[in-house]
């Protein structure tokens, strides 16, 4: 059994969701893995390489674009976890039987072990509230700790994609607790349904972070200038 494919709730097997980029998945396992003699484990370093020229093309449009530059990146990657997300969840429907949060914490689980390729332990904490445990994390042995807050664009594109799903905005937050890369043991994660008085503490922790990142930016442009 596949990482991907397995929880002890009994409601996990009513989960459904479609395989993101499916076509050039079923190629991957049809014809190449069963065919040729790649050795799959080179997707992680071509991934990687992929991660860095993400996080080294935002550095490099803030610096000769500001803020402009920034927001032009975040936007992009904004709009493809808002496509996974929607490719995820197209055409099923939640189980009636199934509460919000449970929802949250399978569509947190196929993206964690899918999307991100990563090794999850998740958590259901309560009505309200669930989180996880990111164990293993193909990003990090490569990733500084800053660099994660590329994944924040990515993942209020997520949200955005279950908000549409639902037709409307349940107030369902996420927060980084804890990453790998700043020297933590797992990285983790709490999703909550959040009261009107938190509900902006993601954007403004995402602003935060924009901001001291173009103030980098400013500071290296100078001392190479």
């Amino acid at each position: 059994m596949a990482h991907w494919e397995n929880r002890p709730e009994a409601s996990w097997k009513k989960f459904r969701f479609n395989q993101p980029y499916n076509e050039g998945l079923k190629r991957l396992k049809e014809e190449v893995l069963t065919e040729t003699d790649f050795d799959p484990a080179t997707l992680w370093q071509w991934g990687t390489m992929q991660a860095m020229a993400v996080i080294g093309v935002l550095k490099a449009c803030e610096k000769a674009f500001g803020r402009e530059g920034q927001q032009v990146v975040a936007q992009t990657l904004h709009d493809v976890g808002l496509d996974i997300g929607r490719q995820i969840l197209k055409g099923t429907k939640k189980p009636e039987d199934m509460s919000d949060m449970e929802f949250m914490s399978f569509y947190a689980t196929v993206i964690n072990r899918i999307v991100y390729a990563s090794l999850e332990k998740p958590y259901i904490d309560g009505t309200d509230k669930v989180s996880f445990d990111i164990l293993w994390c193909p990003h990090q042995d490569h990733y500084g700790a800053f660099d994660c807050r590329v994944q924040r664009y990515f993942v209020q594109g997520m949200i955005d994609a279950v908000k549409e799903y639902f037709g409307k905005d349940k107030g369902f937050q996420v927060r980084f607790d804890t990453t790998i890369p700043s020297g933590s043991e797992t990285c983790h994660f709490t999703i909550w349904r959040a009261g009107d008085s938190e509900k902006e503490e993601w954007a403004h922790f995402t602003e935060m972070l924009d901001e001291k990142a173009l103030e980098i930016a400013k500071h290296t442009k100078k001392d190479k200038g």
